[in-house]
C-alpha cells in the first residue's frame, strides 16, 4: 500500500508504501530516478528529492558486486540481485527501510557526504533513543565505522557518560566492546542521483540474517532496537498518521520512523552539520 506524498521542506517530500514487495518497489524508485535524471537534463528543472519509507516484505537482496557464497542456505525467501552497491542483506517487517531519491549535485553533496549523513542521522536516532528509552543501566551508544558501512552498538561497561558529555561522538570510547550491527546501508548514484538507501532493525526477526554473512561480514552479529529499549509490539503504520502522544507501553515504530525522518530533513536543509568522520 501507498500512500500519498508529504512535503516536508520545499525541496523534499516523503510517502510510505507498507507491504512492498521489492522488485515493484525498485522499478518504481529507478523510473522515478530517471525522470527526474530526464527532467533536468532536458529542461533544467530541480525536482523535489523524495524519502520512501518502506516495510518491505520478506526478501534477500544481493548487491551489485555481491557474492552469491555470502548466501549460506537456500530458504522459502525470495533472493533478489539489485543494483545497489554492497553484498547480501535480509529486508522484512519490523525493519525500517528508507530509501533516499536525492539530487546530490543540487544538494552540493559528494557520495561521501551523502553515507556520513545517512550514518549520523542513524546515530543520532539510536542514541536519543538508547539514552530516553533504555530498558536496562547498561551504557550502550550507536556509532559508524570507516572500515565497514553501517551503523554499530558498542557497550561501555566501565564508562559512565554524563548528561552535559556528547552522546553523540562518532568515536566509541577506549574501552567500548561492539556488540554488532544495528543498521546497514547501501546507494545507487546514477548521473548524480541516488536512489536506495538504509535500513534499520527495530523489532524485527533476526533469525532472517542466520541464513547469510550479513553485508558479506562472515560471523557479524546483527542487532535490533526494540533489544535495547522498550518498544511497543505493533505493526508499522503510515508516518503520515503521526501521533504526538507516546504509547504508555513504549517507544513506538512509527516514533522511531518520524524521529528519523525529521534528523533527514533537517540535514537536507542544511539545518544539521556533518561532524568530523571517525579516523580509520
Amino acid at each position: 500500500m501507498q500512500n500519498a506524498a508529504q512535503p516536508l521542506n520545499d525541496m523534499l517530500i516523503s510517502k510510505s508504501l507498507t507491504t512492498a514487495d521489492y522488485v515493484p518497489t525498485l522499478d518504481a524508485m529507478l523510473a522515478r530516478t530517471l525522470a527526474r535524471i530526464a527532467l533536468k537534463k532536458e529542461q533544467g528543472l530541480r525536482t523535489p528529492d523524495e524519502l520512501w519509507i518502506v516495510d518491505h516484505n520478506d526478501v534477500y537482496t544481493l548487491g551489485q558486486a555481491g557474492k552469491e557464497e555470502h548466501i549460506l542456505q537456500r530458504t522459502n525467501t525470495p533472493i533478489i540481485k539489485t543494483d545497489r552497491g554492497g553484498q547480501v542483506t535480509w529486508h522484512g517487517h519490523g525493519q525500517l527501510v528508507i530509501y533516499w531519491l536525492f539530487d546530490l549535485d543540487s544538494l552540493g553533496w559528494s557520495v561521501r557526504n551523502m553515507v556520513s549523513h545517512a550514518e549520523q542521522a542513524i546515530e543520532d536516532v539510536v542514541n536519543d533513543c538508547l539514552k530516553s528509552h533504555a530498558s536496562s543501566s547498561s551504557h550502550i551508544s550507536a556509532h559508524a565505522r570507516r572500515d565497514a558501512p553501517g551503523v554499530y552498538l558498542y557497550s561501555h561497561s566501565n564508562t559512565a557518560i554524563s548528561e552535559d558529555s556528547q552522546p553523540y561522538s562518532n568515536v566509541p570510547a577506549d574501552d567500548a566492546i561492539m556488540l554488532g550491527k544495528i543498521a546497514s546501508l547501501g546507494f545507487k548514484i546514477k548521473h548524480g542521483f541516488s536512489y536506495h538507501g538504509v535500513a534499520i532493525n527495530l523489532d524485527c526477526d533476526l533469525s532472517a540474517f542466520n541464513a547469510i554473512n550479513p553485508c558479506g561480514y562472515a560471523g557479524m552479529q546483527m542487532l535490533r532496537l526494540a533489544d535495547f529499549v522498550t518498544m511497543d509490539k505493533q505493526a508499522p503504520v503510515p508516518t503520515t498518521e503521526k501521533t504526538s502522544q507516546q504509547s504508555a507501553n513504549g517507544l513506538s515504530y512509527e516514533q522511531v520512523t518520524q524521529k528519523l525522518i525529521d534528523n533527514i530533513a533537517k540535514r537536507h536543509a542544511g539545518h544539521i552539520k556533518l561532524r568530523a568522520l571517525a579516523p580509520k
